[in-house]
């Protein structure tokens, strides 16, 4: 089954409580947080203050995407403060396999991302290490941005991989990723879809399970 991850970047911030309960009632299998530095991507926005948050309003995982310049650094903070998952770029400025080991060591699962410009091949050599590969579909920054069709081949090499290799890997794409586009990436190989303004705003717990029967290839 296909799971939805809300991301939190296109939350209300001031009824944030609420509709992360709204998008649990809908279905939700996780949650998204989107944690930008101004260096690697130019936007700013949360810290672990809002992890901690997050953690204390709901029990479902905490994936949080690291789009900082140098996430080893930060590894610790957001561990303690209620991260489930810690996924990190491998264009950013760090050892990414240090990373990694950084991550596991606090009792966490491990990631890297891979941006649409990125060849899948560079992520290969850490696919042994780590839960799962987050495969960009719009460059990051910022919310609200156009699906990147292209990055689609992207997505179906690295499930072929990971599918032969038999790799144990979870393959989420970030996104544009909404009512149009859902059914896309889930034929494509992917098994997390992380949407963030195709659920904020309306009726979120009915926006979830309609992305849901879409991703899955069902009528809504």
């Amino acid at each position: 089954m296909v799971k939805i991850a809300p991301s939190i970047l296109s939350a209300d911030y001031t009824e944030l409580i609420r509709q992360v309960q709204l998008a649990e009632k809908g279905g939700a299998d996780l949650f998204h947080i989107d944690v930008m530095d101004g260096h690697f991507v130019p936007n700013i926005t949360v810290g672990p203050v809002i992890v901690h948050a997050m953690r204390r309003c709901t029990k479902r995982p905490l994936d949080v995407h690291l789009m900082i310049e140098h996430p080893e650094r930060m590894i610790k903070p957001f561990a303690d403060a209620g991260a489930d998952i810690i996924t990190v770029h491998v264009e950013a400025a760090h050892d990414v396999r240090k990373t990694i080991r950084l991550i596991e060591d606090e009792g966490k699962s491990p990631g890297v991302v891979i941006n649409p410009p990125t060849s899948f091949e560079k992520a290969v050599p850490f696919l042994s290490d780590i839960d799962l590969l987050l495969i960009m579909t719009v460059n990051p920054g910022s919310a609200g941005q156009k699906f990147m069709p292209e990055v689609l081949p992207k997505i179906k090499e690295a499930k072929g991989y990971i599918s032969r290799e038999n790799a144990g890997v979870e393959l989420e794409v970030d996104g544009g990723i909404n009512m149009q586009t859902a059914s896309k990436v889930t034929s494509a190989g992917a098994d997390i879809l992380v949407a963030g303004s195709a659920i904020f705003g309306g009726n979120i717990a009915q926006r979830v399970r309609n992305l849901r029967k879409v991703a899955e290839g069902q009528g809504i």
